[in-house]
Order: structure tokens, then C-alpha cells, then sequence
């Protein structure tokens, strides 16, 4: 299944002590389903002086659920987002609002799965 949330999208986090915040997602961690954005779930880490880098105590944005994020739309608010396939092609749009035409997130071209038989994957 294609991702919800991907690298570069904008976000707001919907529960935890960065509740309301909004930010840009930096990393996506599918097999977690964890997700880094830039600026929040901060927390200190303490590393090691080295000859590159001074050590001590550093703030390091650490990954939060996929669950605790919300897409934003258009007009800033929190959306979901869904699939819709047509003609072999497959793109997202905003769940919620009203005018999803203005909404349209992402079109892709994916490959629609036919009906397979066990053979192509391997099974008897």
C-alpha cells in the first residue's frame, strides 16, 4: 500500500506534549511506522566530544507514531487522506474537506494489481 505520510509533508501532531504543532516531515520509518519532523518530540541526548564536535548536551528530534500526525490541506487543517483509482492510475486526495478537487495531494502512476495466481508468487 502507498504511504500516507511521506518525506516533505507538512503535519500537525494530533496528541502527545507537541500537541497542535505543526512541522515537515524529515524521515519516514515504514517497517516503525514512525515518522521524524523537524522541531518537535525534541529530547536531549548526551554525546561524546570528538575532534569534529564539541559533545555535551544536544537537542535531537526524535521519531513520533504515524498515527499522532495529520496531513494539513490547503487551507492548514488537519485532513486525511484516501485512494482513488481510476483508469490504472492511483492518487490521493483529502478525505474531509468538501472541495476535493482543490485538494489533490498526489498524482501517481501505479501499477494497478490484476488478478494474480498463485504461480507469479511462488505458491502451489
Amino acid at each position: 500500500m502507498a504511504a500516507k505520510l511521506r518525506k516533505g509533508d507538512e503535519v500537525i501532531v494530533l496528541t502527545g506534549k507537541d500537541k497542535g504543532k505543526k512541522g515537515t516531515i524529515s524521515s519516514v520509518d515504514p517497517k516503525a511506522n514512525k515518522a521524524v519532523v523537524d522541531g518537535l518530540n525534541m529530547a536531549i541526548r548526551h554525546t561524546r566530544q570528538s575532534q569534529t564536535s564539541q559533545g555535551g548536551r544536544l537537542p535531537q528530534a526524535m521519531p513520533m507514531d504515524l498515527s499522532n500526525l495529520a496531513l494539513l490541506d490547503a487551507n492548514g487543517k488537519a485532513t486525511r487522506v484516501g485512494f482513488k483509482v481510476e483508469d490504472g492510475k492511483k492518487s490521493a486526495r483529502c478525505k474531509n474537506n468538501r472541495r476535493r478537487d482543490r485538494c489533490l495531494i498526489m498524482q501517481t502512476t501505479l501499477h494497478v494489481l490484476s488478478k494474480h495466481t498463485p504461480k507469479q508468487f511462488g505458491r502451489r
